[in-house]
């Protein structure tokens, strides 16, 4: 799956879980760009990046400010569009260890005593 379509999914899906709306209403209700929401749901064009621009979309699907489809609304956002989410790059300590985490998913070995750190810190985070 192209990471624009993790974002245009996640959107789709909280547009009719959340709205009951059609693509049509759910942009003549908000006054949106029927053929661009399309691309976005379908994973054509990357999310905005404008955090306004993002709350505005997250308040129309109608996900509560501060709840975990919140988070993953906007972390999805920011990996769809190629980046890390704000709240991961402001935490030096976590943005240390990124490159841990990286080899890890590559399947590099990584030592026990790294694993038990990075464990550690998102624990605590």
């Amino acid at each position: 799956m192209a990471p624009e379509s993790l974002f245009g999914s996640f959107f789709k899906d909280m547009r009719k879980a959340r709205t009951g709306l059609t693509l049509r209403k759910f942009c003549l209700k908000h006054h949106l760009d029927p053929g661009y929401i399309s691309k976005l749901e379908r994973g054509l064009v990357k999310p905005p990046k404008s955090p306004k621009v993002l709350e505005r979309f997250a308040t129309y699907l109608r996900i509560e400010k501060g709840s975990e489809e919140w988070d993953e609304f906007f972390d999805r956002a920011a990996t769809s569009s190629g980046t890390l989410p704000e709240s991961i790059l402001s935490d030096n300590e976590l943005v240390k260890r990124l490159p841990l985490v990286f080899r890890t998913l590559r399947g590099q070995k990584v030592p026990s005593e790294k694993l038990d750190e990075l464990s550690e810190l998102i624990r605590r985070t």
